[in-house]
């Protein structure tokens, strides 16, 4: 019997995003980064890089201070 893993969904609301860096900062694999387009705000916001790298561990989820972060599974 194989085990799959389930579907990571990662989404980030851009425009919520002030550009703090936290979740660029907690990211233990370093998935982060800054995005080179501007929100609403006029700042660059955070994004991922590779979905598939992206541990699920929720360490960007629980820092940002403006919940622009959201992490759920699809099995």
């Amino acid at each position: 019997m194989e085990k799959t893993r389930p579907v990571l969904k990662f989404e980030l609301n851009k425009d919520l995003c002030k550009g703090c860096g936290l979740c660029i900062e907690a990211c233990p694999v370093k998935n982060l980064e800054f995005s080179l387009e501007l929100n609403r705000k006029g700042v660059k916001y955070a994004k991922i890089k590779d979905i598939e790298k992206c541990k699920g561990c929720g360490f960007c989820f629980l820092v940002c201070p403006d919940t622009c972060i959201e992490i759920s599974y699809e099995k």
